[in-house]
């Protein structure tokens, strides 16, 4: 049985990760391409690995500690990883198992040199990279070395790094192992790393070559500044030529050294363009073996030779954002066949990754086509960007919500290349017919639609009661026609757009008028039928019920120990616990539908988790006097009213101020009719979400019972169709599950673009502007005041912990956010736009906010003062 121990290279391919590792079986894989080099060598597989985990003093106890140890306990994670690398390279190897490694030398020359390199079973895999985790060990001379850096290589796969990136990650050490690759040492002229689609921009037509001389050790340590090469088309089309003044090169007797480049050699290239050219046509071809995008090693070690290339690794890009898929479309004519595409997300304020269900849901439930990419949604903007008749609608549309969208369509449209003119007519082009009349300013328009979604509403949930299994889905996929029938009502599409232009207008003309910013934003203050600022001022009434019964605030202090499901029970036992109890549910019967992230179905809605809301309830009651949401909806509407009062009394004034004023006055009138409407919409397709998840989860918990399903969540990693295909069949592909849950880990690591091409380009627009302070961070400006406070950079609403006079910074604010804005001082978010939720919230509360602001959770740390200008869109760093 020697021979399970060592497997030869050319024997591996990419099925044996479990037995050679990620990295061995990437190396199999590539010595099976034609054309492609691969050094000699073999791999010590897993079988040895395991054999010497069991010849290691107290291992299992020491695995059992380390699984019990928090991520971020560094020093613990510290200490018991050296302990246990200590313990396997201090553990002598088997005979046997040394018998079978020199053997294998022996075929390949025991005193050659070689490299010993790591290759865990989950390394270099599609949905991660452990790229530099474990370690690798250059020209090793001589069989007692071999097999001490062996050792070494297994030891590594208790890195501090390594285990930390597992705890992190939810990976169970004992499921990792560690095979070990010994090849054939190569002595480069030049050396350096492939990408066969562009790392920065995502380009997958761009490939980028990094190059430096001898070993490429100098490039990945940071030794020296590479040379880099862009490559189109077979054509280099830009290259940056570095002064490389060291090079790392292998010594005679083992071991390698870094060593100054002679200075005439310095800055000569260490590539000629045709070489660069050769070597992205070779990254192709192990590209297409592999089927996606590849970082790849390689070794120029013959200048003459066509064939000078060696590779010694390929793994998967990991970072780069999926391209969306389109499906089978025909293209019109003069359609090159490019795509540009719109992120979902950024309209929706939510850029997390979502699980396949909410995203098939939001899919059939949406009133255009949107294409599924890195576990989000894209909308197809191409055709509308190619119509003269629609081009600037659309780029005027998307300015006025978030200006880094339209600056990223921009950017792509003045290449001139990539998205053609074409003809107007045809599907997606404009409608036909002119636009509806204007509709009255009326209130009563609003109660009407608000009445007809609630019946819509009330409907289903009658009808939905007795339905179960197919016909389930079946009555699901005809309440989705009702739900897009609902949100295209044409009476409420007028009263949004009412509204919103209503809001533009004002600014517009009384910056023109009157010189002043935004006017708009005071004029909106305590706007009637804002069920989301509601939302907010609600919770601050729960507080006041809380307030009154101090064991009440005790227990929700420490509420963390107690589950969702008893929460509201263990309340109703404590003094005063009934009265709140019942506070909290009359607010859970209006809001407990929302949740972070709410688009997506399979988000724990608060009802689900009702202490999710504990944390905002005890910032109000700390902040906050009794009556306070009455107090501040009744302050904020006399300062709007006041507010009309000065514009009006400024604009008469002016010359022919009689009908500014009266202009003015019909628009503010008309902007406080319908402003409050404009969240309306999304509480209704909220609403109804929550009772299609109810009746698919009770389905989804009948498969559990009939042994289909491990347990009710593994739903949300199917789409809505395979879930009606695994209710009908009584079947569920328990490895499509699985597989589904590695991807959906590996999307929430990955950045979402504003604007994505169906080249791969990421793009995310800029604001070009120059009337910012040096430092300031840039935003957009949506909400007017001047603010200076700390800063609170929080990610988790669950986790706030607020002051009075805090400014919140974070990713986004959906609607589920508002409660935490009654108690705030400003707002800075990293996504956003004027008609957005959060901004549209802002200027409701009156609270100073600048949205679209790129990395500020990364960039404001919490607890550092900042001064936010909501007027001027820009956040200052105070010292």
């Amino acid at each position: 049985m020697i021979e399970q121990y060592v497997l030869d290279i050319r024997e591996a391919d990419e099925t044996q990760i479990v037995v050679v590792g990620g990295k061995g079986a990437h190396l199999g894989g590539l010595s099976r391409i034609e054309g492609i080099r691969v050094p000699d060598g073999f791999c010590v597989t897993t079988d040895t690995f395991r054999r010497m985990m069991a010849e290691a003093p107290r291992m299992e106890d020491r695995l059992d500690r380390l699984s019990r140890l928090d991520a971020e306990d560094r020093e613990a994670i510290r200490t018991l990883s050296a302990e246990i690398r200590g313990a396997i390279e201090g553990t002598a190897i088997p005979g046997d198992l040394a018998a079978a490694i020199t053997r294998a030398l022996a075929r390949y020359g025991e005193q050659a040199a070689y490299a010993v390199r790591s290759s865990a079973t989950a390394e270099d895999l599609p949905t991660a990279s452990f790229a530099g985790q474990q370690d690798t060990y250059l020209n090793v001379v001589g069989p007692a070395a071999i097999l001490r850096h062996v050792s070494r290589c297994w030891a590594s796969l208790f890195t501090e790094r390594a285990v930390t990136y597992r705890q992190r990650n939810g990976i169970d050490h004992r499921t990792v192992h560690m095979a070990v690759v010994v090849q054939q040492m190569v002595f480069p002229r030049a050396s350096g790393i492939l990408f066969t689609a562009d790392p920065v921009t995502g380009n997958r037509k761009v490939a980028m070559v990094d190059a430096g001389f001898g070993l490429g050790e100098a490039l990945v340590s940071g030794l020296v500044n590479p040379d880099v090469f862009k490559v189109r088309d077979d054509e280099v089309v830009a290259k940056t030529i570095a002064a490389k003044q060291r090079a790392v090169q292998a010594l005679p007797t083992g071991g390698t050294q870094e060593v100054v480049i002679d200075s005439r050699r310095q800055e000569q290239p260490a590539l000629t363009d045709a070489q660069a050219v050769r070597l992205v046509q070779l990254g192709r071809r192990i590209e297409a073996h592999f089927g996606s995008p590849q970082d790849i090693e390689w070794c120029l070690v013959d200048d003459e030779s066509r064939d000078g290339f060696q590779i010694v690794q390929s793994r998967p890009i990991t970072t780069l954002f999926p391209i969306p898929e389109t499906g089978d479309e025909v293209p019109e004519v003069g359609d090159q066949g490019n795509r540009l595409y719109v992120s979902v997300g950024h309209q929706q304020m939510m850029t997390d990754a979502m699980k396949p269900l909410g995203l098939s849901m939001w899919q059939l439930t949406a009133m255009v086509p949107m294409h599924e990419a890195g576990g989000r949604l894209f909308v197809d903007v191409t055709r509308r960007l190619a119509s003269p008749a629609s081009r600037d609608g659309l780029l005027d549309m998307m300015g006025r919500g978030d200006p880094l969208v339209r600056d990223a369509l921009e950017t792509v449209l003045d290449r001139g290349d990539f998205v053609p003119s074409l003809p107007d007519a045809g599907p997606g082009g404009p409608s036909a017919g002119p636009p509806p009349a204007p509709i009255e300013t009326d209130p009563a328009l609003v109660t009407e639609l608000i009445e007809r979604s609630q019946a819509s509403l009330a409907a289903l949930e009658r009808d939905i009661r007795r339905k179960t299994g197919p016909a389930l889905f079946d009555f699901l996929l005809e309440a989705f026609e009702e739900h897009k029938r609902v949100l295209s009502d044409p009476l409420s599409m007028q009263a949004i757009m009412a509204g919103m232009e209503a809001t533009w207008w004002l600014n517009d003309k009384l910056q023109e008028w009157l010189g002043e910013k935004n006017a708009a934003d005071t004029l909106t203050l305590s706007a009637p039928d804002n069920v989301t600022s509601e939302m907010g001022l609600a919770l601050l009434d729960v507080a006041d019920v809380v307030r009154r019964y101090p064991e009440v605030v005790a227990f929700l202090q420490g509420v963390e120990s107690i589950k969702d499901e008893d929460f509201l029970d263990v309340l109703a036992k404590l003094a005063g616990g009934a009265e709140v109890r019942d506070a909290i549910e009359t607010y859970l019967d209006r809001y407990g539908m929302r949740c972070v992230g709410e688009i997506d179905i399979t988000r724990p809605r608060w009802r689900e988790r009702p202490t999710t809301l504990v944390p905002v309830i005890l910032d109000n009651v700390r902040n906050f006097e009794p009556g306070a949401a009455e107090r501040r909806f009744e302050q904020g509407r006399q300062k709007a009213a006041a507010k009309e009062q000065d514009v009006l009394a400024r604009l008469r004034a002016l010359p022919d101020g009689d009908r500014k004023a009266a202009e003015a006055k019909r628009m503010i009138d008309r902007v406080r009719t319908f402003i409050g409407y404009r969240e309306y919409p999304k509480y209704g397709i909220v609403s109804r979400y929550f009772v299609y998840k109810q009746a698919l989860l009770a389905e989804a918990e009948r498969l559990v019972q009939a042994g289909v399903l491990a347990e009710q969540e593994d739903v949300f990693h199917l789409t809505f169709q395979e879930f009606h295909d695994v209710v009908r069949g009584q079947r569920a592909d328990a490895r499509l599950i699985q597989q589904r849950k590695d991807a959906f880990r590996s999307y929430q690591a990955l950045t979402l673009p504003r604007v994505l091409t169906s080249d791969g380009e990421a793009l995310s627009g800029a604001y070009r502007r120059d009337d910012v302070p040096a430092g300031a961070l840039v935003g957009l400006p949506v909400s007017v005041g001047t603010v200076e406070g700390r800063a609170r950079v929080i990610l988790d609403m669950a986790k706030a912990d607020l002051e009075a006079g805090d400014i919140l910074v974070t990713a986004y604010t959906d609607p589920s956010w508002s409660p935490l804005f009654v108690g705030i001082a400003g707002l800075v978010t990293e996504v956003g736009g004027l008609m957005t939720h959060g901004a549209v919230i802002a200027r409701e509360y009156g609270l100073p906010a600048v949205v679209g602001v790129e990395r500020a959770t990364r960039l404001i740390r919490d607890g550092q003062r900042i001064r936010v200008h909501g007027t001027d869109g820009y956040v200052e760093i105070l010292p």
